[in-house]
């Protein structure tokens, strides 16, 4: 019979112990990951989409509602500005050297669809596998995702629902129609249905339709913010944001120092838990400790024996020591099953779905010395039993 048999039968001899310590290392580990996974994707996915996006101008209100919306999609506008104010912007040329519209107010089926021009899937390197990019009113390019899950091909139509959220008020006289679909990209780009602004506000024009008076004048025409993506020389960071902002009801909002602030904040509640994660794992190394130290108590003859049968110290040593890797790494396997599983159960709710694409099916380096320290967590609680049954005396314990 060989350690690994005799190790497995003394782990499994004392099967309740056993399943605690696993439970409770399990428990930690599974945090660990969970949380690793989560903040890694939802930082990567964050970082990607406002990649190159220097500045976000759009009605007052909440910074980070302006960055959520316009550029996560994620959120409801602060409200519209006029478009005289926004082109006002864009022209001037001493700061501004591109500029992007963004007409938001409808969506289809929870897709967002968006009046923009193509600079805004160029931003995005975005790239047709179908079809081309709209060209007239009413005409929708639309992203790999929305596609997928809608089963919309090219010449499909349909009518868009008023507000950002699926509702039952559709635009049934103003039908769109799939001209394009994008490649997958990995960007927001996936989950939307883009146009142009002109159709936007088609859909919302009623003026003609239910006025007769050739006197009324048309409203002002409107659009939801402008992405500012490149400036025309770096003082433009400072100079602009403050101009914008004495523009009527306009605000400036800069990605960075915004997404900074909500990292900054989801980190703080991260920490907290990993701290918790770290007290578990701790616990549960003290635990398998305690379990070993009190079984080599109780197999100190068995030890015995196996010594007087020709077993050498370094085997007795090295028993208990395989004893305490393979409590770690049942705990480790068991946790890292855990943890990734949790990402894909919250992967599959439909609201996260709807705003950021998770998966559990990614292994990060990080984990790997993750799965190292827990390692090295049961070796290190089993170094004082298993030195204990190195120095078991013979002739003593067999006396007893």
């Amino acid at each position: 019979m060989n350690l690994f048999t005799i190790s497995l039968n003394y782990i499994r001899r004392r099967w309740l112990t056993t399943l605690l310590n696993i439970i409770l290392l399990a428990f930690g580990v599974g945090i660990m990951v969970f949380l690793l996974l989560v903040q890694h994707q939802f930082q990567e996915k964050f970082t990607n989409n406002v990649k190159g996006i220097k500045m976000v101008i759009g009605a007052k209100g909440s910074p980070l509602q302006l960055i959520l919306c316009n550029i996560y999609h994620i959120d409801v506008p602060t409200g519209n500005i006029p478009l005289a104010d926004a082109e006002q912007i864009s022209q001037m040329r001493r700061f501004v050297k591109k500029a992007i519209p963004l007409a938001l107010g409808d969506s289809y089926k929870n897709f967002r669809i968006v009046g923009t021009n193509h600079d805004y899937p160029q931003h995005y390197k975005a790239q047709i596998a179908q079809g081309t990019l709209w060209a007239k009113n009413l005409e929708v390019t639309i992203g790999a995702e929305v596609a997928r899950k809608l089963n919309l091909k090219v010449g499909s139509k349909f009518a868009g629902a008023h507000g950002l959220e699926d509702s039952d008020m559709h635009h049934e006289g103003h039908l769109y129609q799939v001209v394009g679909i994008l490649q997958a990209n990995n960007s927001v780009l996936d989950r939307l249905i883009l146009t142009n602004v002109e159709s936007v506000w088609a859909v919302h024009d009623t003026h003609s339709n239910n006025i007769s008076d050739s006197t009324a004048e048309t409203p002002p025409k409107e659009i939801t913010a402008l992405l500012i993506t490149q400036y025309t020389n770096p003082i433009a960071a400072i100079n602009l944001p403050r101009i914008v902002n004495q523009i009527g009801t306009l605000q400036a909002a800069q990605p960075a120092i915004e997404i900074n602030r909500l990292f900054e904040l989801l980190g703080f509640s991260a920490n907290v838990l990993q701290i918790f994660a770290y007290v578990i794992m701790g616990i549960s190394a003290l635990s398998i400790f305690i379990a070993l130290f009190n079984a080599l108590r109780e197999r100190q003859y068995d030890l015995a024996i196996m010594r007087a049968l020709g077993a050498s110290r370094f085997k007795l040593f090295s028993q208990i020591i395989l004893e305490g890797f393979l409590l770690a790494m049942w705990g480790a396997l068991v946790g890292f099953a855990l943890g990734h599983a949790g990402v894909a159960w919250i992967a599959t709710w439909e609201d996260v779905a709807d705003k950021i694409q998770l998966t559990g099916g990614l292994w990060l380096a990080e984990e790997t010395t993750i799965l190292a320290l827990v390692l090295g967590l049961g070796l290190f609680s089993a170094l004082l039993p298993a030195f204990q049954s190195y120095r078991v005396d013979i002739a003593e314990t067999l006396a007893q």
